[in-house]
Protein backbone atom coordinates (compact mmCIF):
# COMPACT_ATOMS: atom_id res chain seq x y z
CA UNK A 1 0.00 0.00 0.00
CA UNK A 2 1.59 3.23 -0.75
CA UNK A 3 1.15 6.47 1.65
CA UNK A 4 -0.91 8.14 -1.20
CA UNK A 5 -4.26 5.96 -0.29
CA UNK A 6 -3.65 6.71 3.37
CA UNK A 7 -6.01 9.09 5.44
CA UNK A 8 -4.53 11.04 8.46
CA UNK A 9 -7.11 12.29 10.50
CA UNK A 10 -7.44 13.63 14.36
CA UNK A 11 -9.26 12.12 16.73
CA UNK A 12 -12.95 12.67 17.42
CA UNK A 13 -14.69 11.46 20.07
CA UNK A 14 -17.60 10.87 18.03
CA UNK A 15 -15.46 8.23 16.38
CA UNK A 16 -14.93 6.43 19.87
CA UNK A 17 -16.93 3.86 18.87
CA UNK A 18 -15.38 3.48 15.51
CA UNK A 19 -11.67 3.70 16.68
CA UNK A 20 -11.21 2.43 20.27
CA UNK A 21 -11.13 -0.87 19.89
CA UNK A 22 -8.58 -0.96 17.31
CA UNK A 23 -6.40 1.80 18.90
CA UNK A 24 -6.11 -0.39 21.81
CA UNK A 25 -5.36 -3.79 20.21
CA UNK A 26 -2.55 -1.58 18.03
CA UNK A 27 -0.77 -0.40 20.94
CA UNK A 28 -1.31 -3.16 23.18
CA UNK A 29 0.51 -5.42 20.05
CA UNK A 30 3.56 -2.61 19.91
CA UNK A 31 3.72 -1.19 23.46
CA UNK A 32 5.10 -3.34 26.68
CA UNK A 33 2.65 -1.13 28.79
CA UNK A 34 -0.63 -3.00 29.62
CA UNK A 35 -2.45 0.64 29.64
CA UNK A 36 -6.07 0.33 30.52
CA UNK A 37 -9.37 1.81 29.06
CA UNK A 38 -8.93 4.71 31.63
CA UNK A 39 -5.39 5.78 30.70
CA UNK A 40 -6.60 5.82 26.79
CA UNK A 41 -9.78 7.64 28.14
CA UNK A 42 -7.93 9.76 30.10
CA UNK A 43 -5.96 11.06 26.92
CA UNK A 44 -8.28 10.95 24.50
CA UNK A 45 -11.51 12.83 26.67
CA UNK A 46 -9.17 15.54 27.20
CA UNK A 47 -6.96 15.91 24.51
CA UNK A 48 -8.15 14.21 21.62
CA UNK A 49 -7.21 16.81 19.73
CA UNK A 50 -3.44 16.57 20.27
CA UNK A 51 -4.21 12.77 18.81
CA UNK A 52 -3.91 11.37 15.16
CA UNK A 53 -4.50 8.58 13.19
CA UNK A 54 -3.15 7.00 10.29
CA UNK A 55 -5.91 5.16 8.19
CA UNK A 56 -6.08 2.98 5.08
CA UNK A 57 -8.96 3.12 2.44
CA UNK A 58 -11.15 1.06 4.40
CA UNK A 59 -10.77 3.04 8.03
CA UNK A 60 -8.39 0.60 9.16
CA UNK A 61 -6.43 2.15 11.98
CA UNK A 62 -2.73 1.69 10.99
CA UNK A 63 -0.94 3.87 13.25
CA UNK A 64 -1.94 6.50 16.18
CA UNK A 65 -0.31 9.12 18.38
CA UNK A 66 -1.70 9.86 21.63
CA UNK A 67 -0.37 12.99 23.20
CA UNK A 68 -1.31 15.51 25.53
CA UNK A 69 -0.46 19.32 26.64
CA UNK A 70 -0.18 21.40 30.11
CA UNK A 71 1.64 22.96 31.95
CA UNK A 72 4.79 21.14 33.71
CA UNK A 73 4.91 21.77 37.28
CA UNK A 74 3.21 25.09 37.51
CA UNK A 75 6.13 26.31 34.69
CA UNK A 76 6.57 25.65 31.43
CA UNK A 77 3.58 24.24 28.74
CA UNK A 78 5.01 20.35 27.88
CA UNK A 79 3.53 18.52 25.31
CA UNK A 80 3.93 14.76 26.12
CA UNK A 81 3.77 11.87 23.60
CA UNK A 82 2.44 9.04 25.24
CA UNK A 83 1.58 6.85 23.31
CA UNK A 84 2.82 6.35 19.28
CA UNK A 85 2.33 2.42 17.52
CA UNK A 86 2.22 1.80 13.78
CA UNK A 87 1.45 -2.00 12.66
CA UNK A 88 4.29 -4.26 11.78
CA UNK A 89 3.45 -4.29 8.14
CA UNK A 90 3.28 -0.33 7.59
CA UNK A 91 6.46 0.21 9.36
CA UNK A 92 9.07 2.01 6.97
CA UNK A 93 6.92 4.11 5.41
CA UNK A 94 6.93 7.49 6.93
CA UNK A 95 3.74 6.88 9.21
CA UNK A 96 5.29 7.69 12.86
CA UNK A 97 7.37 10.49 11.48
CA UNK A 98 3.71 12.44 10.07
CA UNK A 99 1.60 11.37 12.82
CA UNK A 100 4.42 12.54 15.44
CA UNK A 101 4.94 16.11 13.25
CA UNK A 102 1.17 16.49 13.10
CA UNK A 103 0.83 16.22 17.04
CA UNK A 104 4.06 18.38 17.11
CA UNK A 105 3.11 20.65 15.05
CA UNK A 106 -0.26 21.64 17.08
CA UNK A 107 0.90 21.23 20.01
CA UNK A 108 3.75 24.17 19.07
CA UNK A 109 -0.02 26.40 17.63
CA UNK A 110 -0.88 25.63 21.00
CA UNK A 111 2.11 27.64 22.61
CA UNK A 112 4.06 24.48 24.05
CA UNK A 113 7.61 25.89 25.41
CA UNK A 114 8.93 21.59 24.90
CA UNK A 115 7.72 18.11 24.29
CA UNK A 116 8.59 15.70 26.14
CA UNK A 117 8.59 11.30 25.70
CA UNK A 118 10.04 8.11 27.02
CA UNK A 119 10.86 4.80 24.96
CA UNK A 120 12.37 1.41 25.87
CA UNK A 121 16.11 2.04 25.35
CA UNK A 122 16.11 -1.29 22.98
CA UNK A 123 13.66 0.61 21.20
CA UNK A 124 16.34 1.90 18.57
CA UNK A 125 13.88 2.66 16.10
CA UNK A 126 12.15 5.15 17.84
CA UNK A 127 15.06 6.72 18.84
CA UNK A 128 16.32 7.50 15.78
CA UNK A 129 12.76 8.52 14.58
CA UNK A 130 13.51 11.22 17.40
CA UNK A 131 16.57 12.31 16.95
CA UNK A 132 15.60 12.89 13.32
CA UNK A 133 12.93 14.97 14.99
CA UNK A 134 15.01 17.50 16.82
CA UNK A 135 14.51 15.90 20.61
CA UNK A 136 17.48 15.17 22.77
CA UNK A 137 17.72 11.84 24.95
CA UNK A 138 17.48 14.26 28.88
CA UNK A 139 17.79 11.17 31.34
CA UNK A 140 17.68 7.60 31.47
CA UNK A 141 15.21 6.03 33.80
CA UNK A 142 16.25 2.70 35.49
CA UNK A 143 13.50 -0.04 35.01
CA UNK A 144 11.11 2.67 34.43
CA UNK A 145 8.74 0.03 32.71
CA UNK A 146 6.43 -2.37 34.08
CA UNK A 147 8.74 -5.87 32.40
CA UNK A 148 11.82 -4.08 34.13
CA UNK A 149 13.26 -2.33 31.09
CA UNK A 150 14.84 1.20 31.19
CA UNK A 151 13.83 3.94 29.03
CA UNK A 152 15.62 7.07 27.68
CA UNK A 153 13.53 10.45 28.09
CA UNK A 154 13.62 12.70 25.08
CA UNK A 155 13.22 16.15 25.31
CA UNK A 156 12.26 18.79 22.23
CA UNK A 157 12.58 22.20 23.42
CA UNK A 158 10.37 23.93 21.20
CA UNK A 159 11.51 27.67 22.98
CA UNK A 160 14.66 28.89 23.53
CA UNK A 161 13.47 29.85 26.58
CA UNK A 162 12.44 26.02 27.93
CA UNK A 163 16.19 24.98 27.04
CA UNK A 164 18.03 27.64 28.96
CA UNK A 165 16.11 27.27 31.62
CA UNK A 166 16.90 23.76 31.83
CA UNK A 167 20.56 24.80 32.23
CA UNK A 168 20.06 27.80 34.71
CA UNK A 169 21.13 30.22 32.33
CA UNK A 170 18.34 33.40 32.03
CA UNK A 171 19.34 35.69 29.36
CA UNK A 172 18.35 38.78 30.79
CA UNK A 173 20.99 38.23 33.32
CA UNK A 174 24.09 41.08 33.42
CA UNK A 175 27.38 39.95 32.87
CA UNK A 176 28.40 41.99 36.08
CA UNK A 177 25.94 39.67 37.71
CA UNK A 178 27.71 36.53 36.82
CA UNK A 179 30.83 35.00 39.05
CA UNK A 180 34.42 35.87 38.03
CA UNK A 181 35.97 32.76 36.90
CA UNK A 182 40.10 32.53 37.75
CA UNK A 183 42.37 33.47 35.27
CA UNK A 184 43.66 30.45 33.28
CA UNK A 185 47.08 29.03 34.57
Amino acid sequence: MSEEKLQYVQYHSSKESTYLTAIRQLISNDLSEPYSIYVYRYFLYQWGDLCFLALDEHDNVLGVVISKLEPHRGGPMRGYIAMLAVKQEHRGKGIATRLVRMAIDVMIERDADEIALETEVTNTAAMKLYERLGFLRSKRLHRYYLNGNSAFRFMLFVKESAFTSRLGYDENDEDEDQPELPPSA
